[in-house]
């Protein structure tokens, strides 16, 4: 199994990254593969609404990272979306992903069905309920399996490394690892007993 986390932010190794990195830990103990994705090595135009993307399964436009990126998303197991609170939503480059992976899902139903979806952001102050409901509102249009944890999926923090201050958010992002190992696991099992398509 292996799940890709995707950090939205323009700090490669910051907050958002650290949030992630500790889902991740969890997820190794049970020897799920990961990969972090950098958004910030990545660079992600806007959509074109175009639609010629309906049946091919990604974006035809490959002047940019996005293919690689979704196509990933699509061979995971499990997908984490990690963002930094911008203007109370999420980055730009979140934003940008979510798009073209919105309509590239829509013009090709069923793409990342059953995969499992965790949504995490990194706050300064406020913001954070906005841009955790952006993630996941890719994830549930898509009929993936949303994971929660004790409380929000936010850690707070400003200056980087900043959030390992935050006892509760990281906790939370523990136990959110342990969750998503969980439902993984046993999905993975009912997948191979109950095969089903696309």
């Amino acid at each position: 199994m292996k799940v890709v986390g995707i950090n939205g932010s323009a700090r490669k190794d910051g907050n958002t990254a650290i949030i992630i990195r500790m889902i991740f830990q969890e997820l190794n103990k049970a020897g799920i593969e990961t990969e972090l994705i950098q958004l910030a090595d990545v660079g992600i135009e806007p959509c074109r609404a175009c639609f010629a993307c309906k049946g091919r399964g990604n974006c035809v436009f490959s002047k940019d990272g996005f293919a690689e990126v979704f196509d990933k998303m699509v061979k995971a197991d499990g997908i984490i979306l990690g963002s930094p609170v911008y203007s109370a939503d999420v980055s730009s480059r979140m934003k940008a992903l979510l798009d073209r992976g919105g309509v590239v899902a829509a013009a090709n139903p069923g793409i990342l069905k059953h995969k499992v979806g965790a949504a995490v952001a990194a706050v300064r102050r406020a913001g954070g309920m906005t841009a955790i409901d952006t993630m996941n509102h890719f994830f549930l249009n898509k009929e993936m399996i949303v994971i929660g944890s004790t409380y929000w999926n936010m850690v707070y923090g400003r200056e980087i490394g900043d959030v390992l201050k935050d006892d509760e958010g990281i906790a939370n992002m523990r136990n959110l690892g342990q969750n998503m190992t969980l439902i993984l696991t046993k999905f993975h099992l009912y997948r191979d007993r109950h095969p089903y398509k696309r």
